[in-house]
């Protein structure tokens, strides 16, 4: 197909898209595109622990507040260059994709709120800066080592770990992304 086909093809292609949404990847093709970001799949129908928290800018938020949400869940801390660097890149894809379904939130274990505040400002961090000043959300959810990041399906299954940073401004960061918000979320609550 020629270029002039393909630049014709291609807004009617997007537009489909946007009318029946895209079609959910099959379990080896999200399986691809995990690795090519190097996250570790979770078997089946895995759900994550619930949790509850403070927000930086006050409120209350849990992961069931998340519900119909693709949620990127990263725990991070201002002394954590490699947190640092990932930062720019989650605000980027909370700028991007909030409107189409994505939640993300990053948890801080043990700073105090001035700390994060004066971080999140910083870098201007839009989206939720969660504190987890005793450490309980970090420990239930078993992070040992930061930056730690989970994504969490529409329809409330863990689907993937990161342990260490990642490239979250790439292609494969974004592709992953668009192919959870085009899965249909669940009709009650699982988590």
């Amino acid at each position: 197909m020629g270029n002039s086909a393909q630049r014709k093809i291609a807004p009617v292609l997007i537009a489909l898209t946007l009318i029946f949404g895209a079609a959910k990847p099959c379990p080896a093709e999200m399986a691809e595109l995990l690795q090519k970001l190097n996250l570790r799949a979770y078997p089946g129908r895995t759900i994550p622990l619930e949790f509850h928290g403070r927000m930086v800018e006050g409120g209350e938020v849990s992961l069931a507040s998340f519900h119909g949400k693709v949620v990127l869940l990263n725990f991070w801390a201002t002394w954590c260059a490699e947190c640092r660097s990932e930062m720019p890149a989650f605000e980027r894809l909370h700028r991007e994709f909030s409107a189409h379904g994505l939640a993300v939130a990053g948890i801080n274990a043990r700073e105090s709120t001035a700390s994060i505040r004066a971080y999140g400002k910083e870098l201007g961090l839009t989206f939720p800066l969660i504190l987890d000043s005793s450490g309980k959300i970090n420990s239930t959810y078993g992070v040992i080592g930061l930056p730690t990041t989970f994504l969490i399906a529409r329809d409330g299954r863990a689907v993937a770990l990161a342990v260490g940073p990642r490239e979250w401004s790439g292609n494969p960061a974004r592709a992953i992304i668009q192919a959870l918000l085009a899965e249909p979320s669940a009709q009650k609550a699982t988590r």
